[in-house]
């Protein structure tokens, strides 16, 4: 089983598209256990342009917008499911930290852990790192819904 995804295999997991696509990369694959999702921070971000104007730093709701994503792509890889039958959505964000900025230049790396799974919620511990330095981390659970009964809702 393969144990990197590129930017084209994710888009075919996950709805997320520009300027939401968060992630260009999954490596390192354990399906049902690890992954590690990889995010080139670029100038060109259309969020640096508010973000601040003397000082370009990626806000942190996207830094966890993006770990979510790489948990995201895990799971859906790991049941061998895509965003056309199923739907990743995150449910709770917890002891969340934020250690030093994220700025243009800066390559993320998404360590996601499975804690563990019941039925259709999923937990995970996320550690987000430039180079080896530990920039955030947080606890993220998400729930699977059949996209039926999301559009029913």
């Amino acid at each position: 089983m393969k144990n990197e995804l590129n930017i084209e295999e994710i888009k075919g997991l996950i709805p997320h598209r520009y300027p939401f696509l968060l992630i260009d990369r999954l490596k390192d694959i354990v399906p049902f256990e690890s992954a590690t999702g990889i995010k080139n921070v670029t100038v060109n971000e259309n969020f640096f342009q508010g973000h601040f104007e003397n000082k370009a730093v990626m806000p942190g709701a996207l830094i966890i917008e993006s770990m979510a994503q790489a948990a995201g792509s895990l799971v859906l890889f790991s049941l061998n499911k895509t965003a056309k039958n199923i739907s990743v959505l995150l449910m709770s964000v917890n002891k969340t930290k934020f250690r030093k900025p994220v700025t243009p230049g800066d390559v993320l790396q998404h360590k996601v852990i499975k804690k563990n799974n019941v039925k259709n919620i999923w937990k995970f511990s996320c550690k987000t790192y430039v180079d080896s330095n530990l920039v955030a981390e947080s606890e993220l659970a998400a729930i699977l819904s059949d996209n039926d009964s999301i559009n029913n809702s």
